[in-house]
């Protein structure tokens, strides 16, 4: 399997998996405000969740991209284990790297978090929790997501700590909060709202707003936060769940158009098949 297929699955796996968006327990429906629960000044991490271990998301990964691809991360694999300490960190960046290059944002995120620790800087703290992020995001194993989720936490507080302005930061936190990583999902919200009060612009946290606000009915915000982000950078996944909130708000016209741009964007036949079946249904 050739990673530009791997892509195309990971995006189209990414996006089905939201298909059928869940609330967020706690989410609130009411109008969207800065006046949701304020951070109380503690930090508030998942429960710790060391059942899984970059050994076995890395065989769960090699699986997904077949022997071919996996062969050169097997033999780095093998290398750290027999490496000296002094060793170790070239070998981690490599297979960070590769995990990278092959869309497993699983793997990858184990190796970003072992940098981290040896080169504690905002940044490497900041590449961690968003492969724990995405990882959360795009696995189906339920006994994985709260390892991901407590990880993603971590990092993203230990960034903070670093660089307590950092926008990147903030918005990887309250991803991470309201996806269960706090008390209250609140929280996350609070922290997302504050970083575009800042920076209005910001794609990651207009995103997540965004799918946030489809995950407590609030389509018309959705749709906003959804434009925001596909007018900085034209790409399937908000175009697809632009497409999603039109249909939920009835205007079909709109559904339609954003649905065509997925399937411009990604030439996929199982992709735009499914896509076809959505149009199917507005017509």
């Amino acid at each position: 399997m050739k990673s530009k297929q791997i892509a195309v699955i990971i995006a189209i796996a990414g996006i089905m998996g939201y298909l059928y968006l869940q609330p967020v327990k706690g989410l609130m429906k009411s109008k969207e405000t800065e006046t949701h629960a304020e951070d109380d000044g503690h930090e508030h991490t998942a429960a710790p969740a060391n059942s899984v271990t970059v050994e076995q998301v890395s065989e769960t990964g090699k699986t997904a991209i077949g022997e071919q691809l996996a062969a050169k991360i097997t033999d780095l694999e093998g290398k750290l284990k027999a490496a000296g300490e002094a060793d170790k960190l070239s070998l981690q960046k490599q297979l960070a790297t590769e995990w990278d290059a092959v869309n497993q944002p699983g793997p990858a995120a184990f190796y970003y978090k072992a940098i981290a620790q040896k080169e504690n800087t905002a940044g490497n703290w900041i590449d961690a929790g968003n492969r724990f992020n995405d990882a959360w995001k795009l696995t189906q194993d339920t006994t994985a997501q709260p390892t991901y989720l407590a990880n993603a936490v971590e990092a993203f507080e230990a960034a903070r700590k670093l660089a307590p302005d950092n926008l990147d930061a903030k918005t990887g936190l309250g991803t991470a909060y309201v996806n269960g990583g706090a008390p209250s999902p609140m929280q996350g919200i609070s922290l997302l709202l504050e970083v575009v009060k800042q920076d209005p612009n910001n794609r990651n946290a207009n995103l997540n707003l965004g799918i946030f606000s489809m995950k407590s009915g609030q389509y018309d915000k959705a749709v906003e936060r959804f434009k925001t982000v596909v007018a900085q950078k034209p790409e399937v996944e908000p175009y697809f769940y632009l497409a999603e909130s039109y249909k939920q708000l009835g205007k079909k016209k709109e559904a339609i158009e954003a649905y065509n741009k997925c399937k411009e964007m990604m030439p996929d036949p199982t992709f735009g098949k499914r896509i076809d079946e959505y149009i199917k249904e507005l017509n």
